[in-house]
């Protein structure tokens, strides 16, 4: 997970998670549009797990 990537999760979740897919990309959008908090966890998340 590259320090860009991390900034990017910050400032806006889905574009960070672009390359992991659609679901993953949904999935953070739907979640940044129910609160910013959660958008950026699940951005993280998705990051980190797929190293």
């Amino acid at each position: 997970m590259s320090f860009l990537r991390v900034i990017l999760s910050i400032l806006f979740p889905p574009l960070a998670v672009y390359d992991r897919g659609c679901g993953s990309m949904l999935i953070v959008f739907l979640l940044t549009l129910c609160g910013w908090v959660p958008g950026v966890i699940a951005a993280l998340i998705i990051l980190n797990k797929n190293k």
